[in-house]
């Protein structure tokens, strides 16, 4: 009976610790979970142009991208903190997945990846991110007219559908338009308004076949606002996106004096030496569904010391819940 008793002892004994211990990793659990849950409730996504991030030289860029630039674009990158990053001329697939890994030895995972190859073969679209990549719809063939000349899209557009919780998916849409450098072929003005009419096609596309579709048209569009490609892009009436307007984290936060003007806040993101001009022609744009998760207060251009040594842009950068 003794012998009884104290093995009963010692079979309650471990039974309370298998239960101790239990409750413990359930409660770690519990905890990771709801961490997890509280991390996925917002999101941020970013642009920015590392303007030509070369690993080799190419027939009409001969520089590759040095140590020093590279650093600062990383630099860059990790003050933006986003979880999808669309990246505009990019060089080849190498470059992106140099860069990639160059961000995970400094902390800065991104699992998921798109690169796009369009009628360039020097530069590219390509994508970063923290979410999982549910489909990849690529667009490298798209062509216009142009007096009665037929031409290719550029640059491309990266397409990609992201989960960014249980229940929330969004499309986001990257774009690198056709720059204000002249080319011999056409107008440059008139070959990035070609470009801006085939992409608000693709949106107009998506948000006839599902007017509560989530998108995200973001990148580098090389024009101001209330041009005809920026105004071709935003479109009208129910299916109007809408413009973020990133600003400087700079402590301006006062009303413009024209109502019918947005206030007046730090907004450029380009450095256009040939005309010593700064200008914003950097967007991240937003269906009406997708409006409603907007962020403005977490919406912003970092700033960041000798940016200029990483790319002659600075990127957006726009955060969203999904609630």
């Amino acid at each position: 009976m003794a012998k009884l008793a104290f093995l009963t002892r010692m079979l309650i004994i471990a039974l309370l610790m298998v239960i101790r211990i239990t409750s413990t990793a359930l409660a770690v659990i519990l905890f990771w979970s709801l961490a997890s849950r509280a991390a996925a409730e917002t999101f941020r996504v970013a642009a920015y142009n590392v303007e030509t991030y070369l690993d080799v030289p190419t027939a009409s860029r001969r520089e590759v991208k040095s140590a020093a630039a590279k650093a600062k674009v990383r630099e860059t990158i990790h003050a933006l903190n986003p979880d999808v990053l669309a990246l505009e001329e990019m060089g080849t697939t190498n470059a992106l997945l140099e860069l990639r890994a160059a961000l995970q030895r400094e902390g800065m995972a991104f699992p998921y990846w798109e690169h796009v190859q369009g009628f360039d073969t020097n530069i590219h679209v390509a994508v970063l991110s923290r979410l999982p990549i549910l489909a990849r719809h690529p667009h490298t063939n798209d062509t216009f007219l142009l007096d009665d000349r037929l031409f290719r899209v550029s640059r491309g557009f990266a397409e990609v559908e992201l989960q960014a919780g249980p229940n929330f998916t969004f499309t986001l849409i990257a774009a690198h338009l056709k720059s204000k450098r002249p080319v011999p072929a056409a107008d440059e003005a008139d070959l990035r308004l070609q470009e801006a009419k085939v992409l608000r096609g693709i949106i107009e596309a998506r948000l006839h076949a599902d007017p509560a579709a989530r998108l995200i048209v973001l990148g580098d569009f090389n024009d101001t606002y209330n041009t005809p490609p920026i105004r071709t892009l935003m479109g009208r009436g129910k299916f109007r996106l809408t413009d973020t307007r990133p600003a400087e984290r700079n402590g301006d936060n006062q009303p413009g004096p024209n109502p019918r003007y947005p206030p007046r806040r730090v907004t450029w993101t380009d450095y256009y030496d040939v005309e010593d001009s700064y200008s914003r022609i950097d967007y991240i744009l937003l269906s009406p569904a997708m409006k409603p998760h907007w962020v403005p207060a977490e919406t912003f251009i970092p700033v960041v010391p000798n940016w200029g040594v990483g790319s002659d842009h600075r990127p957006v950068a726009a955060t969203f819940t999904t609630d």
